[in-house]
């Protein structure tokens, strides 16, 4: 996982009974649900921050997604979702995620996202305010919690 990246957002995630599966910890399809959840908050935050409404106009759209899975979560749970941001082409930026509990890394994440127009799905550049964030801000390593246990 890239280390030229920025913390943008976090949420916390209620893990819900309905994320389990039959092997008794949360389905790895919901993984990709609770970084999905962290980019779309993003997203609106980001828009919001902009006095714009997320994904009217223009807005992101994933091109590819993985996950690297640590460790099973289980309910009941809070899962932590950190999304991070790479650095930034004309059109694209990498986001990364990594999913904790408990102070235990427990999933890394990547998914690259293509800013297009909402109307042709074509690919634009990058919004300058979004260019600005990423080249201004310091890039660093990911934070890792004081009470993190090795995963």
């Amino acid at each position: 996982m890239s280390r030229n990246r920025k913390l943008v957002h976090t949420v916390v995630v209620p893990i819900r009974w309905g994320d389990m599966d039959a092997m008794g910890h949360v389905n790895n399809t919901v993984y990709f649900r609770y970084m999905e959840q962290a980019r779309v908050d993003w997203t609106h935050a980001f828009a919001r921050r902009l006095g714009r409404v997320a994904y009217a106009g223009d807005g992101p759209l994933i091109v590819n997604a993985s996950c690297t899975f640590f460790a099973p979560l289980t309910y009941p749970g809070k899962a932590e979702v950190r999304m991070f941001l790479g650095v930034p082409g004309r059109t694209s930026v990498e986001s990364y995620y990594e999913i904790w509990m408990d102070g235990k890394k427990y999933a890394d994440g990547a998914a690259k996202l293509v800013w297009v127009d909402m109307k042709t799905t074509r690919p634009v550049p990058l919004p300058e305010s979004l260019q600005a964030l990423l080249d201004v801000a310091e890039t660093a390593p990911s934070p890792t919690p004081a009470n993190a246990k090795p995963s």
